[in-house]
C-alpha cells in the first residue's frame, strides 16, 4: 500500500525477466502445449502480482506466481466460450501436474504465510498441528491457559487463512 506506481512498475518488469520463461513452460505442460492459453495464463498471472505488488518481493514471489497460474489453470479462468475454438475440459481430462512438486509449493506457500504470523500464533500452530498436542498440552508447554491456546488457535487460522488467500491459494 506504499509503494508507487514506479515501484509496482519496476517490480512487475522484474518479476517477468526472471519468471516468464518458466512460468511459461509450467503453463504449456499443464495445458498440453496451448501456447495461446499458456500465454494468456501468463499473462493474467503477472497481472495478478501487479495488483499484488505491495505485498510481494522478487525474491520470494515465485511460489505465489506457480500457485496463481496453477488456480488459473485449474479453474478456467476464461469464461465458458471466451474463444470460438475452446471446448470446455471435463474435469478429468485436466492435465495432471506433478504432485511432488504440488506439494512442494504447497509447503512454500504456507512457510511464507506462516511467516506472516505473530510469534504467539505460530507457536499455537506449531504446538497444535505440527506437534500434534492436545489443547492442554500445547498450554502447559507454552505456559498459558488452554483458553488462551483455543483463542490464539482460532485468530491464528483465520489470519493463516487470510495469508494464503493473499497469496493466490485457495480453499475447496
Amino acid at each position: 500500500m506504499g509503494s508507487t506506481p514506479e515501484q509496482r512498475d519496476a517490480l512487475i518488469r522484474e518479476l517477468y525477466e526472471k519468471y516468464r520463461r518458466p512460468l511459461l513452460a509450467y503453463a504449456l505442460r499443464s495445458v498440453g502445449g496451448d501456447v495461446q492459453r499458456a500465454e494468456d495464463v501468463v499473462q493474467e498471472t503477472l497481472l495478478r502480482a501487479w495488483r499484488n505488488s505491495d505485498t510481494l518481493s522478487v525474491d520470494q514471489a515465485g511460489p505465489w506466481l506457480y500457485t496463481v497460474t496453477r488456480n488459473l489453470i485449474v479453474s478456467g479462468y476464461r469464461r465458458a466460450g471466451a474463444r470460438v475454438t475452446e471446448v470446455p475440459m471435463p474435469a478429468q481430462d485436466l492435465p495432471h501436474t506433478d504432485d511432488d512438486f504440488d506439494r512442494v509449493l504447497q509447503s512454500w506457500q504456507i512457510a511464507e504465510a506462516m511467516r506472516a504470523l505473530s510469534k504467539e500464533h505460530r507457536a499455537v500452530i506449531g504446538e497444535l498441528f505440527f506437534r500434534r498436542r492436545t489443547v492442554a498440552e500445547a498450554a502447559s508447554v507454552l505456559g498459558i491457559p488452554p483458553g488462551t491456546v483455543k483463542s490464539r488457535s482460532f485468530y491464528a487460522l483465520r489470519a493463516l487463512r487470510d495469508a494464503l488467500e493473499e497469496r493466490g491459494v485457495t480453499g475447496p
